[in-house]
């Protein structure tokens, strides 16, 4: 897929070390599941399992984000695809120098534009730690609904925190 700047592609073996780069940030990682630094040999392994899965079948898919008029890989949109292939959840983690630049918003669009005309799922949702302000408000830019607050869900970092739950219907896509 391609928009206006960036291209979502499939990841490549070669985007191992710059993966590896932007998730060893302890910003970028501060309301992810892995811990910074994240080694290589960690981004090696995720790369491939990327590499090796479907956009279009049940499961987790990464789009890696590339910048295209650099060339380089900025980020990643992650979609898990439910086994009615009607639902699916999604995720967008961007290496912080090209955060706030409106990059995240059009990938998460662009991704969401396929999930709904092109594959006909009926709703996706999007799941955020309720302190990343930053990530509620980009959901919300693109349309998701705030439909539930979930307190002290999951246990991250040594820390309880609160999850901030959001949904879109295809009905209300108006990509």
């Amino acid at each position: 897929m391609t928009t206006e700047r960036l291209i979502l592609r499939r990841f490549r073996a070669s985007d191992a070390p710059v993966l590896a780069a932007y998730r060893s940030d302890p910003d970028v990682a501060r309301y992810q599941s892995w811990d910074a630094p994240f080694p290589l040999e960690r981004a090696e392994v995720a790369v491939r399992n990327f590499a090796a899965s479907s956009p279009t079948e049940p499961g987790r898919f990464q789009y890696a984000i590339e910048h295209a008029p650099e060339q380089r890989l900025i980020g990643d949109v992650y979609v898990l695809l439910h086994d009615n292939l009607l639902q699916g959840e999604i995720g967008f983690t961007l290496a912080s120098a090209y955060q706030g630049k409106g990059f995240a918003t059009e990938a998460v669009a662009a991704v969401l534009d396929r999930l709904f005309r092109v594959q006909g799922l009926h709703k996706v949702t999007g799941e955020c730690d309720a302190r990343n302000t930053r990530s509620a408000a980009l959901m919300e830019r693109l349309g998701f609904r705030r439909e539930g607050l979930l307190r002290q869900q999951t246990f991250i970092k040594g820390e309880w925190t609160d999850d901030l739950l959001y949904g879109l219907l295809a009905t209300e896509w108006p990509g």
